[in-house]
């Protein structure tokens, strides 16, 4: 796992290519990163079904509650299937800036 953190942002990479062990891993220390806004990069895998990306819902739950964006980066999926609750975005960039769009939304009460 390869966090970074940059400002009100932290991205984190998973570098084992095992899903199921980087969510325990986040979950476990979901609390580290509660005050930042997180990007999770799942860039490095060539194929993720909708199931494996809504195991990350109660996580988003969780910093949407702590009014902190979760934002989730996948190259190629059905985008139109994943449940609104989800933000998921094909690239980091993206990924940036719809938290930056968060950001201004908080700061004007929205």
């Amino acid at each position: 796992m390869k966090v970074d953190q940059k400002g009100h942002t932290t991205t984190i990479k998973d570098t084992q290519g095992d899903l199921s062990s980087f969510i325990s891993k986040i979950t476990s220390q979901s609390i580290t990163f509660e005050k930042t806004n997180l990007i999770i990069d799942l860039l490095p895998y060539d194929s993720l079904k909708v199931t494996d990306i809504k195991l990350f819902s109660p996580l988003s739950k969780q910093f949407n509650k702590a009014k902190k964006s979760f934002v989730i980066v996948v190259s190629d999926t059905d985008f139109n299937a994943i449940p609104e609750s989800l933000t998921v975005v094909p690239s980091l960039l993206e990924a940036h800036d719809i938290i930056e769009m968060d950001e201004i939304e908080r700061d004007l009460g929205f």
